[in-house]
């Protein structure tokens, strides 16, 4: 049955179409600028945002599995709507940080909000959660590009970066699995080693041939340049992740290669492919 996925532009959601196209599944992709999308032929397209609740009943018409993009303010209107028009089973973009929201206040929850809504709502469900993203690191090419400089609160935190790439071919093996083993699993998964900030900068350099310096920042200077661009409770939310990395070093996950049947992508390899970024 044809598998509507939303943020079909997104991230992580573009990359999951051309999985499932090349799986030759049947998709149904929720865009708000068909034109632009770009999307592969064969490929139907719905008009609609999560954010845009009126375009949803359409979307969803016929749909059994959606694959949602994570837009906590208004998955209880997608609940209504994917309700009313029979979906059964839904597969959650979420994060690895829901696991420590979950213990949190509930007015904090972003990931996990989206999660227990699902989970509430009576679908079969499975979530999918990557921790960060290797495409983050990406903040850091104008200042490698002007100066050759990056500048990053709790230098000693060790994260697992994962590419996106690797989040989407995990996607496509659960939404695609006949025997649905994975439903009522939240999958976290990660890239394949663990590193610092600074190991990160150093195989940036390596891909550009050029040398780097880390400077470390003290959280008012983090709390100062992103304050303006993302919000002080935003900015606040990501230097606590920083300081608990540095405080809790993560390990790899096995979910990549276990579902996919290969390796994670390294960060020396997205380094060397994403070289031209930070040139």
């Amino acid at each position: 049955m044809t598998i509507l996925v939303t943020g079909a532009t997104g991230s992580v959601g573009r990359l999951l179409v051309d999985e499932l196209v090349a799986a030759k599944a049947p998709v149904r992709a929720l865009t708000n600028n068909p034109k632009k999308a770009a999307l592969p032929a064969g490929v139907e397209v719905a008009k609609g945002y999560l954010g845009k609740p009126e375009t949803l009943p359409a979307a969803l018409r016929d749909i059994d599995t959606v694959y949602l993009a994570p837009l906590p303010a208004y998955v209880d209107d997608f609940v209504t709507c994917a309700q009313e028009a029979g979906v059964r089973r839904v597969v959650v973009l979420s994060g690895e940080p829901a696991e420590y929201e979950a213990q949190g206040d509930p007015a904090e929850w972003h990931y996990y909000k989206v999660e227990r809504a699902i989970e509430q709502a009576g679908f079969a469900w499975t979530h999918l959660r990557p921790g960060q993203f290797m495409n983050n690191t990406l903040d850091w090419a104008p200042s490698i590009r002007a100066e050759s400089i990056v500048r990053a609160p709790h230098p000693a935190g060790v994260q697992t970066p994962i590419d996106l790439a690797d989040i989407a071919a995990v996607a496509k093996v659960v939404l695609l699995d006949e025997e649905e083993r994975f439903t009522g699993q939240k999958l976290t998964m990660s890239g394949p080693e663990g590193l610092t900030a600074p190991q990160q900068v150093e195989y940036i350099a390596q891909a550009i041939g050029r040398e780097l310096k880390f400077e470390e920042q003290s959280p008012e200077q983090y709390m100062s340049v992103w304050t303006p661009f993302l919000g002080a409770e935003t900015a606040q939310w990501l230097l606590d992740g920083f300081r608990m990395m540095a405080e809790h070093p993560m390990t790899p996950e096995p979910t990549v290669p276990a579902l996919t049947g290969r390796p994670a992508t390294t960060y020396r390899d997205w380094a060397i492919a994403n070289a031209d970024a930070f040139r």
